[in-house]
């Protein structure tokens, strides 16, 4: 195969703004949406064949998986900042060493935590004080799910790549075809096997997705294209480029992400937790990802717009870019948070949780989150324009401060003082939402990106 042949959309640095953005968006909010309508349909199902503990079984153990999945996919981040800066600069052959790099890390990742988080579920499950019935049904779908981590990481893995590269169909493709295939494993299994049922279609799709995404990496027509004659031995310039752009991100996940789980230990402690549990899981894990998931897309298009473009020596369209990906997530949050407001009892009904107690905690939950949403989608979009174009460094301080320092102080405050109720935890969660956002707009408008260079085909070192 001639590498010639291999060519990128030059329309993301060349041609209307406001189309590349949409170019990239739509299709990432569009898997983000079905992948998240899948999650949906799971805690329906599970709420109807089992009970809410079901649901907080499964909303906890994601709420541990996301911690390891989030430590991975850091290599992505590296890979991202990479990708779409080369792919800027037009250097294909550059873009497909480092993602053939980004693949093979991590496998080997995949494999070490897969192994580690298996033999840990039993005690993480009691760092996050899950209650006995809970942690009935969420060991053995914790279990599951990282046994079978390799796949949902491969998925996530090309899919980010395509997009970085300017792609985003290819990563809609590998999305929705994963997305159904779980839906239709999950019908079949949830009412004969329950949680445990989940676990194995969750997997299973995603191992089977994988599969097909690896392949397309060879095929002639593939914006990233593996060929003959290309090395495949590890490069320790590439793989310290990964881990230098990507580890600020994977810790800035784990930070987030520990402090999510601190938060559902919070909501152990409360009076009725795991009502609390299971508003939480449906409300903010499922019902929230309405906002989250296009906010998620529209990171993506930030990231790719704005290393592509500063890849280009564009860094005003990069900016401008940035913006306009903002205006269209607080659209969506308007759309969303009014629905929360206006009809909280048939959402929280459609996953089965009509019991009085966990649908007057589901809906004051919502009406937070309501205002949380608007502060989200901007602080997604921004920390993308910053991932995007090399300071990772930033959304991890930012991070510290706005998701464990505000909500976890002011809940181990209070919980000192005279004891939590659930709109402690709901308000400290809303504040360290408005503080992210605050924060990572003001940084990226500060500009200082404009100077980072990747050390990977390009001169340049981080400021």
């Amino acid at each position: 195969m001639e590498s010639k042949a291999q060519s990128f959309d030059r329309s993301i640095t060349d041609g209307p703004l406001a189309r590349a953005v949409w170019m990239l968006a739509w299709p990432t909010m569009l898997q983000n949406a079905v992948a998240g309508l899948q999650g949906i349909i799971d805690h329906i199902m599970v709420g109807h064949y089992v009970g809410y503990t079901a649901n907080a079984a499964i909303g906890v153990s994601w709420q541990i998986i996301v911690v390891v999945i989030v430590f991975i996919s850091c290599v992505f981040t590296g890979m991202v900042v990479l990708v779409a800066r080369l792919a800027g600069a037009n250097e294909p052959e550059q873009v497909n060493r480092v993602v053939y790099q980004a693949l093979l890390v991590a496998l080997g990742l995949s494999a070490i935590m897969g192994i580690t988080g298996f033999l840990a579920a039993p005690a993480l499950l009691d760092v996050v004080h899950a209650a006995p019935a809970v942690q009935h049904e969420a060991l053995p779908f914790l279990r599951i799910m990282f046994a079978g981590i390799g796949g949902m990481m491969m998925v996530f893995m090309v899919g980010t790549a395509f997009r970085a590269a300017g792609d985003a169909r290819a990563s809609l493709r590998l999305g929705v075809a994963a997305t159904i295939l779980t839906v239709l494993f999950n019908v079949l299994l949830i009412p004969r096997l329950g949680t445990t049922g989940a676990a194995i279609g969750t997997v299973s799709s995603n191992v089977i997705v994988a599969l097909f995404g690896l392949r397309m990496f060879f095929r002639p027509s593939s914006v990233i294209r593996f060929h003959r004659g290309m090395s495949l031995s590890p490069d320790g310039e590439i793989i310290r480029s990964l881990f230098r752009f990507g580890l600020p991100t994977g810790f800035q996940g784990i930070a987030m992400n520990v402090a999510g789980v601190t938060l559902v230990r919070f909501i152990g402690s409360l009076q009725h937790s795991a009502a609390a549990q299971a508003a939480y899981a449906v409300g903010y894990t499922e019902l929230f990802s309405l906002i989250t998931w296009p906010s998620f897309g529209l990171m993506g298009a930030a990231a790719t717009i704005a290393g592509q473009n500063l890849g280009a020596g564009k860094p005003d369209r990069a900016k401008h870019g940035v913006a306009l990906a903002a205006r269209i997530g607080l659209g969506v949050a308007a759309v969303v948070g009014s629905a929360f407001l206006l009809i909280p009892g048939p959402l929280l009904g459609i996953f089965g949780m009509t019991e009085p107690l966990v649908a007057s905690i589901g809906a004051q939950l919502l009406r937070f989150l309501s205002v949380s949403g608007f502060f989200v989608t901007v602080a997604l979009t921004y920390t993308g324009g910053l991932q995007g174009t090399g300071d990772t460094r930033s959304p991890l301080y930012i991070s510290i401060v706005s998701q464990i320092v505000i909500p976890i102080g002011i809940c181990a405050v209070l919980q000192s003082m005279r004891g939590l109720h659930p709109t402690d935890i709901w308000l400290a969660i809303l504040l360290g939402h408005f503080t992210r956002a605050t924060l990572s707009m003001l940084r990226f408008r500060q500009g200082r990106w404009r100077n980072i260079g990747v050390g990977v085909g390009q001169a340049g070192e981080l400021p």
